[in-house]
């Protein structure tokens, strides 16, 4: 049996986190990966702009709504200035909206990195420590950790420092995705660096993302690297019920197989998914419509067709999806190698970053402009 994941006063056990990733892991689909859990492990939200929140960004404010039963509600901010952050933790601490702040330097994707935030960041050390040391200021108690990757690329790796900085500012627990923001989605994660970085930082947990599609990897992983806990984004697309799985495998309860749904047990998950996410938007159709993104993750393996999956991914009403559904063959059973990768798999030639931004890492002056934070969150 694994020991428990502290964060703050919380311990997680099994030391389980869901990954925030935009447009997924909104208060439905965290619903329904804590119930296969059984209640156990931390589900993280999507990413909120720092700037968003402290304008009250009508689409922020829902993202942020936590259902009554998630304990410890934990958010995942994403923001490019000290003060604002600032401003953002101490709203959050102030209001009560969560019980635990997750910082995303981790997030490679253009938009993000052209303007000097995610991945990017790290590489200006004093700009990094500037905002967690706004953040932990102004949480009120509250645990604040941070996701990162290795840095931008092989020849600008900012882990280990963005690590030493973390713990010198009072940052409760680290994830490290074993990828540069070069590599985005593509090739293998560097499990090593997760091992070399819990190495670097003994006195706060590190917890280890990438490549984790099976509780056995989650298990591999743990035990390769010596990481506290592992942080499970992907390999959950379409597959909640593998929080089940990570629950049996890293608390020792031998006497629970690992779920192989039928295709029955899956389309049923399926409407569930997509009537929670209607009731959470408050428009049935504007919910089913949402769902859509979720069609192929989910039928992965199953003998479906293509036809079909077009007719699915184009549903308009929670009746039309169910009808669909029922044409299948609903007695297939778990298929053969549909929990390998889902989800982006590809890799980038380069990372967009601002002008000059890898001249000097020590100087922060350049680079991040008033329009650097998203208008929006969630991605």
């Amino acid at each position: 049996m694994t020991q428990p994941l502290h964060i703050g006063e919380h311990a997680v056990q099994p030391p389980v986190v869901l990954a925030p990733m935009a447009g997924i892991t909104n208060a439905p689909f965290r619903t329904l990966c804590r119930e296969f859990s059984g209640g156990r492990g931390l589900f993280v939200s999507e990413m909120i702009t720092t700037r968003a929140l402290v304008e009250r960004n009508e689409k922020t404010m829902q993202l942020v709504h936590f259902d009554a039963s998630e304990k410890p509600r934990s958010i995942q901010l994403y923001g490019v200035d000290p003060v604002t952050v600032g401003k953002a933790v101490r709203m959050i601490a102030d209001e009560d909206l969560a019980d635990h702040i997750d910082l995303n330097f981790g997030c490679p994707v253009p938009k993000v990195t052209r303007k000097g935030g995610g991945s990017a960041l790290p590489y200006k050390r004093p700009l990094l420590r500037a905002i967690l040391h706004e953040a932990v200021a102004n949480a009120g108690g509250r645990p604040v950790t941070m996701k990162m990757r290795k840095g931008i690329d092989d020849d600008h790796l900012t882990y280990l420092d963005a690590g030493r900085i973390a713990v010198q500012e009072g940052v409760t627990a680290i994830a490290l995705h074993g990828r540069t923001a070069a590599q985005h989605y593509g090739g293998t994660a560097d499990w090593d660096a997760i091992a070399r970085l819990k190495e670097a930082v003994p006195e706060i947990p590190v917890l280890g993302n990438g490549d984790i599609w099976s509780a056995d990897d989650a298990v591999r992983m743990m035990r390769q690297t010596g990481c506290d806990g592992v942080v499970v984004g992907r390999g959950c697309l379409g597959r909640p019920w593998l929080f089940a799985d990570l629950v049996a495998a890293l608390t020792g309860d031998g006497a629970q197989a690992y779920a192989r749904p039928t295709l029955a047990e899956v389309a049923d998950v399926m409407v569930r998914h997509a009537r929670l996410l209607g009731e959470w938007l408050g428009d049935e159709a504007r919910g089913v419509i949402d769902f859509r993104k979720h069609v192929a993750w989910y039928t992965k393996g199953f003998s479906v067709g293509s036809e079909m999956r077009k007719r699915l991914a184009v549903a308009g009403s929670l009746e039309e999806l169910r009808a669909l559904l029922d044409e299948l063959d609903l007695s297939q059973e778990w298929p053969e190698g549909a929990d390998g990768p889902r989800g982006r798999t590809h890799a980038r030639n380069k990372v967009v970053l601002p002008d000059g931004w890898l001249d000097d890492p020590y100087e922060c002056n350049a680079g991040i402009g008033s329009d650097a934070e998203l208008d929006t969150s969630g991605g």
